[in-house]
């Protein structure tokens, strides 16, 4: 149900939430931010930035509230505690008022500039997501990636794409409306996919860059949250199959 598309058209985007998912990003967040704001005032789009600290214990939240003061489109949301991942992509999509979601780290590994080959490829019916042309993390994430993302959810959910976890999807906001996500960690992705493509919806791809982190600790390699996913992939099979 997926298929690799490489037009450039303009799109029918008008309006857009910006989810941006943040956990001790205080090295990045600030200029994530502002370079999404600029990017999106050159496009004339009805926008705007839901940026989710996902209990940050560095300057986040103070550095969020700070650029809210001046940028009227920024609605951070904060969670008083870490959450998890999948936690905070909820939080985003929940508070998004949008037709469109686009949703990207606030890391700054994905560039706001490559959402241009995103929004020609929109439509109501289709998420459009990035691959990595190259992916640039540690082995251990892309060792993950291959087994987690290559094979298994492939088995297990149906879902085939090129790079199941990357952080730069365009959803829109009736798919959203049409599943009920219950992940918190790291298997929001594949929840998101499996559960949209059991309800009609299909994928389009197209190829997008990937930077190393400049600033910051990245957090989700860590061996626990790798056996989580494998657990809670099974127990997701089982209630998708079953329609919960």
């Amino acid at each position: 149900m997926t298929e690799e598309v490489k037009s450039k058209a303009a799109g029918p985007v008008r309006d857009l939430s910006i989810v941006l998912p943040a956990y001790n990003e205080e090295a990045n967040i600030e200029r994530v931010v502002r370079e999404v704001a600029t990017f999106l005032d050159q496009r004339s789009l009805d926008y705007e930035i839901v940026a989710v600290n996902d209990g940050s214990k560095d300057r986040t939240k103070e550095i969020l509230d700070r650029l809210q003061a001046e940028m009227p489109r920024l609605h951070p949301q904060h969670h008083p505690q870490n959450r998890g991942y999948g936690a905070a992509l909820r939080t985003g999509f929940d508070a998004a008022t949008q037709t469109y979601v686009f949703y990207m780290d606030g890391d700054g590994q994905f560039h706001i500039d490559d959402l241009d080959k995103l929004l020609p490829l929109a439509d109501e019916d289709n998420i459009v997501t990035g691959f990595r042309i190259e992916r640039r993390d540690p082995f251990v994430r892309r060792l993950n990636a291959k087994l987690f993302g290559g094979w298994l959810v492939r088995i297990l959910l149906n879902v085939r794409v090129k790079d199941l976890n990357c952080a730069f999807k365009l959803i829109p906001k009736k798919v959203l409306r049409s599943i009920k996500l219950e992940s918190t960690g790291a298997l929001i992705n594949a929840e998101l996919y499996g559960r949209a493509i059991r309800q009609g919806f299909g994928i389009k791809e197209v190829g997008v860059h990937h930077y190393p982190r400049e600033a910051g600790v990245q957090t989700g390699a860590h061996l626990s949250v790798i056996i989580r996913a494998f657990y809670d992939l099974f127990r997701l099979r089982q209630k998708i199959v079953s329609g919960e």
